[in-house]
């Protein structure tokens, strides 16, 4: 029987590039998609609380639900204050516990509740609030973890919830409200709530064409270390050089 026939070097090195060649391809896509799973999250989760305002109308309007891409974005609305004001519980400024000042602004056919401060207790003197007014504040989505409201009777809410608070006004209310980024006189600068943050699965289809294109890359370089195995150590096929099934 004769020994197999080792390939040349052209062989040899056509091969080796090819498979570098499709490593590399496979490398490149797969770091694409990655950049663009990336992406998607920093789109997301971006710190907009520094941009300029913008008038509330055109990020949403009364019957609109809450534009999630646009949590903490300084907004701009003219209104008028009405009543129906109430306190929210829980609330820290400086790391001390304390109560946001909550009203709601008459704006067009509907209201948006806005947080004009924060104080260590409630006092129904810096609670009112009246007149016309211009608040420029960060949008945020109402709450609504469910926590009981253990006095639904008195002026103190755990929560900014708008099906609660609709309870108070004669109007609509918009599905958001704002955090004022001037306190009102007696009160103390509402700390911003939240910020948007990505979901579990931003962009996960981005991340699994990466995993993709790499498993596919790696299959290309093991198919090229068994075949350069096989060669140097003279494994051959069943088959021998015409096909045929070897004789016994």
């Amino acid at each position: 029987m004769t020994a197999p026939r080792r390939p040349g070097l052209l062989t040899d090195l056509g091969a080796a590039v090819l498979a570098l060649v499709l490593v590399g391809i496979a490398g490149w896509l797969g770091k694409w998609q990655y950049d663009a799973w990336q992406a998607h999250r920093d789109a997301e989760s971006r710190d907009l609380s520094g941009v300029a305002a913008v008038p509330l109308d055109d990020v949403m309007g009364s019957d609109d639900p809450f534009p999630a891409p646009d949590l903490g974005r300084p907004v701009e609305v003219s209104g008028e204050w009405l009543d129906g004001g109430f306190w929210v519980q829980n609330r820290t400024y400086d790391g001390t516990d304390g109560y946001w000042a909550v009203a709601p602004l008459h704006v067009g056919d509907a209201a948006v509740l806005v947080v004009r401060g924060w104080a260590p207790e409630p006092d129904d003197a810096l609670l009112a609030a009246t007149g016309d007014a211009d608040v420029v504040g960060w949008i945020q989505a109402p709450e609504g973890s469910l926590v009981t409201d253990d006095d639904p009777d008195d002026d103190v809410f755990p929560e900014i919830r708008v099906a609660d608070a609709v309870q108070r006004v004669d109007v609509d209310l918009y599905s958001a409200y704002l955090i004022s980024q001037d306190p009102a006189p007696g009160l103390e600068p509402a700390e911003l709530a939240a910020l948007p943050e990505p979901g579990r699965f931003t962009g996960v289809r981005n991340l699994l064409y990466a995993f993709e294109w790499w498993v596919f890359g790696a299959f290309a370089a093991f198919i090229w270390w068994r075949w350069r195995r096989d060669v140097v150590t003279g494994v051959t096929s069943p088959l021998n050089a015409r096909g045929d099934a070897p004789r016994t």
